[in-house]
């Protein structure tokens, strides 16, 4: 690259150099001492001031100054260019640039005369870049976290299943469950979901009549990704059996659910969460051995960190689920 331009092309040279001033490129010219004759456009996190004179130790960090001026000491000696990423730590927080060093050679002789250096802020593509290896790690981190529920899911619906097709049709609910839990998390960005949609979305499929069959009373607390996912199958549970003998088979039955913050054993907030209904008395026993009841009181409160009782005395079926803190939000 030459920045010496003939008598006739003075012009071009000036209009070049204007053209630079309006762009995110930054350059730097030095002489053999590495001493700063001219610059443009130069970032502000690469010092203050003129740098007339100056050589890189002055208006840049030690480290990267060191490395700079070590491949500009390269390419004066071979003659070839070369480029390097460097890392400025600005009151903004870090700063990247791109940075290629070429030699500057004079007319025909082609002497070497003096060093150019030409960088572009690459921050926002590296925050990028940060931004994606984040997510990636997020996605299989959760992608890792579904198949363990899933795996979760499949032993325990295989252990209280007599028949392959009893096996298919509640390993395919509950997976339906999941899914429909996962889509609440997935449109809040991964934030979780907020417990009545989470309700709506896991027991008002199975109520003819959601408004009169379905009672949401106390906080709406907004549950992180994993409390989501186990809530959402606990209501999914707690639905399909009030489907077969509770207050969902029947036209007038009614599910009364209430949230609202109690305290725990460790004296830290936690979130009550509990589910009544009427039961037929003939489906008490049927009810003490299911998968439901075993989720219910071991699969979902052991993934949340919590605890659970479930009681059905005198036709009445009583779940409660205590959350602990960090699982939820009240807004």
């Amino acid at each position: 690259m030459n920045m010496h331009f003939a008598e006739g092309n003075v012009e071009y040279g000036r209009s070049l150099l204007r053209a630079l001033s309006n762009t995110g490129i930054s350059v730097l010219y030095q002489d053999l001492r590495l001493r700063v004759t001219w610059s443009l456009n130069v970032p502000p996190a690469w010092g203050d001031g003129d740098l007339i004179g100056k050589t890189d130790h002055e208006f840049l960090p030690a480290a990267e100054a060191d490395r700079l001026i070590s491949v500009k000491k390269a390419v004066l000696k071979s003659g070839e260019g070369d480029s390097l990423e460097i890392r400025i730590n600005a009151e903004g927080g870090a700063c990247w640039y791109e940075v290629w060093v070429d030699a500057d050679r004079l007319g025909e002789s082609g002497d070497i005369i003096g060093i150019i250096t030409t960088a572009v802020d690459i921050s926002e593509q590296k925050q990028r870049e940060q931004t994606l290896r984040t997510l990636l790690r997020e996605v299989s981190h959760r992608s890792k976290n579904l198949l363990a529920i899933i795996q979760s899911i499949a032993t325990q619906t295989g252990r209280y299943s007599q028949t392959v097709e009893g096996f298919l049709t509640r390993f395919r609910g509950r997976i339906q469950s999941l899914a429909a839990s996962q889509d609440l998390v997935t449109s809040s960005n991964w934030r979780g979901a907020d417990l009545r949609e989470l309700v709506a979305g896991q027991v008002g499929r199975y109520a003819g009549d959601p408004a009169h069959a379905i009672s949401v009373e106390g906080a709406n607390p907004y549950l992180n990704p994993n409390a989501a996912l186990h809530i959402g199958l606990a209501l999914h549970e707690l639905a399909v059996n009030s489907m077969s003998g509770g207050a969902l088979s029947k036209p007038d039955g009614e599910v009364k659910i209430r949230a609202e913050l109690g305290e725990a054993e460790s004296c830290e907030a936690e979130l009550v969460l509990t589910w009544v209904e009427k039961v037929d008395l003939a489906s008490d026993a049927e009810l003490e051995k299911r998968f439901g009841t075993a989720a219910l009181e071991r699969v979902v409160p052991a993934s949340l960190n919590g605890r659970s009782k479930l009681r059905i005395e005198n036709g009445l079926l009583t779940y409660e689920l205590f959350v602990p803190k960090g699982s939820f939000e009240i807004e």
